[in-house]
């Protein structure tokens, strides 16, 4: 769900005067004494802590286990990472607007569809509603009546429409999403009714911290009280409305006031921290977290495996050498004049692809004996480089390799780079400068690379030592299958696409030469801006980029 600015602003405000609010009232309610003795004591009993702890998280746990149970498609880890999600959002935004986040985890990080997600999790929610009403009943009715007034019996008309509707829409979708709905309702209240249960150690364990004679269905009265209270909860957390609704609750049973609010404010504070603590953790695991995958399998584990051996290799099959060029015909000449015209025995194809340039270097290139395929306009350097290697795969090439058309790299050195493929060692081939021999490169240029080259590392799992290397070569069949998915640059997004499908990855050394004329169009702070999105696009979209136009040859 994404917000307008104005409505961003105006939750944000919301949010900042009703935590405002309830600090002002926490702030003159409070005895300090009190609550120095309550966490004092908590932290002195580190065993009574982390039963507390462990029944809250507990609690969680088995609400995931019956979501998994309603939808049987959805993996119990993803289930535990959406509520917590769910709980560490509403710590941190006002009116509860984090229980969106719970639909929202599982829809974007496992197949549940977003039907079944948002009726399961609103049936679920509806039978806490319930579970919690029944408690509050059950425990303490008159206190109950005499704190929520109608209030709490109004809610379960709402909470059991919920429910029913819930229930009718999984139904409904039974069929076509293989959802288990038999013995449905019991269950999801059965296990509702489990899980507030277990909620109140927490409480219990507050209240005897304070010094508070509190017997457990006083702490299950006490906590349903809270809950019911903070339904509508307008602070983050339910800051304030929490600590009132639970000391008027232990006030009700009998206990002073002061000491309540210091039993109320230590159980909400240790509730905090575990929510804002798992709902982090739970953004990112289990993979794929809430912002999808942010490195490629480790090796051996790629989904889609080692792609099949290409045919062999023939004497007479052509090795294509192209160069993405843009404004360059200061140097396109000389760097094509220079490139050899044939390589182990292989005739090259010396291929200049013109993005758009509104110099002549199209003309250059061609007296210098290029063939010339022309963009008609700029359209970027990945968009050429896509060009390049649709091309040179259209031509039945044995290896392709490219260059940048700027002089910084030697097409002599184009035997070296494309030798693993040639001998089938190697799908991709980088030519590392890094590995190789660097004449000059200008410092802020070398920190970006090395910075770059550590992050493409990182997510690639892979020892790579140039990420932004300008000399690349291929097989026949990684020119093919090779897909880039940004035309502003290649580089990460090429050597993402290329491992995750399984192509065997080789670096070589090579030399590097600072570019003599024009003038790099890499700009650290654009470039992270527009290539940072398409790494993660490309980790995390499994189709093919739209189909581009095709270029004209001139």
């Amino acid at each position: 769900m994404e917000l307008r600015a104005p409505t961003r602003r105006l939750v944000r405000w919301i949010g900042v005067a009703a935590l405002a609010v309830s600090f002002g009232f926490i702030a003159t309610s409070i005895d300090a004494r009190a609550l120095a003795r309550t966490a004092s004591a908590a932290l002195d009993e580190p065993v009574g802590l982390a039963l507390a702890v462990g029944a809250y998280a507990l609690a969680f746990a088995v609400r995931a286990w019956v979501w998994t149970r309603v939808a049987p498609g959805l993996p119990f880890g993803h289930a535990l990472a959406a509520i917590h999600v769910s709980l560490g959002a509403n710590h941190v935004l006002p009116l509860r607007l984090g229980e969106v986040m719970r639909v929202t985890s599982v829809v974007r990080r496992t197949s549940l569809s977003l039907a079944a997600a948002t009726a399961s999790t609103a049936m679920l929610r509806a039978s806490d509603i319930l579970a919690v009403v029944g408690l509050a009943a059950l425990f303490g009715p008159r206190v109950a009546e005499h704190l929520a007034g109608a209030w709490a019996w109004l809610l379960l008309a709402p909470a059991g429409a919920l429910l029913l509707g819930g229930l009718w829409w999984l139904r409904r979708l039974g069929d076509s999403e293989g959802l288990h709905l038999r013995r449905a309702v019991p269950l999801v209240v059965a296990t509702a009714t489990s899980a507030w249960l277990l909620e109140s150690v927490m409480m219990l364990q507050a209240a005897r911290w304070a010094g508070l004679d509190v017997a457990w269905s006083d702490a299950v009265l006490v906590t349903a009280v809270t809950i019911v209270a903070q339904v509508v909860a307008i602070a983050p957390a339910g800051i304030g409305t929490y600590e009132a609704a639970a000391s008027a609750a232990f006030v009700a049973l009998g206990f002073d006031a002061s000491i309540a609010l210091a039993a109320a404010l230590t159980a909400h504070a240790i509730k905090t921290v575990y929510s804002l603590v798992g709902g982090g953790v739970a953004l990112f695991v289990p993979a794929p977290g809430a912002f999808g995958r942010l490195r490629l399998p480790a090796a051996g584990e790629s989904p889609e495996g080692r792609p099949r051996p290409g045919a062999s290799v023939h004497p007479d099959d052509p090795v294509v050498l192209f160069m993405p060029a843009h404004n360059e015909a200061a140097s396109i000449q000389g760097v094509v004049a220079r490139a050899p015209r044939s390589v182990a025995g292989h005739p090259v194809t010396i291929l200049v692809i013109d993005d758009g340039s509104e110099d002549d270097t199209a003309a250059r290139a061609a007296n210098a004996g290029a063939e010339v395929l022309s963009l008609g306009r700029n359209r970027g350097l990945g968009f050429a480089v896509g060009c390049g290697l649709q091309e040179a795969a259209r031509r039945n090439a044995c290896a392709v390799a490219f260059c940048d058309a700027d002089g910084e790299y030697a097409p002599e050195e184009l035997e070296r780079v494309i030798y693993p493929i040639l001998k089938g060692r190697a799908d991709y081939v980088v030519g590392s400068r890094m590995r190789g021999h660097v004449g000059r490169m200008l410092p802020h240029r070398k920190l970006g690379n090395i910075l770059l080259t550590r992050m493409l590392r990182f997510v690639a799992r892979r020892p790579i030592s140039d990420g932004q290397s300008g000399y690349r070569a291929f097989s026949r069949e990684a020119a093919a299958g090779a897909e880039i998915v940004h035309d502003f640059n290649y580089a990460q997004v090429l050597t993402l696409d290329l491992l995750a499908k399984g192509y065997r990855y080789a670096e070589v050394p090579i030399s590097y030469g600072f570019r003599e004329s024009g003038e790099s169009f890499v700009r650290l702070g654009r470039y992270l801006r527009h290539v940072l999105p398409a790494i993660h696009a490309e980790l995390n979209s499994s189709e093919s980029p739209a189909a581009s136009p095709r270029p004209h040859a001139g």
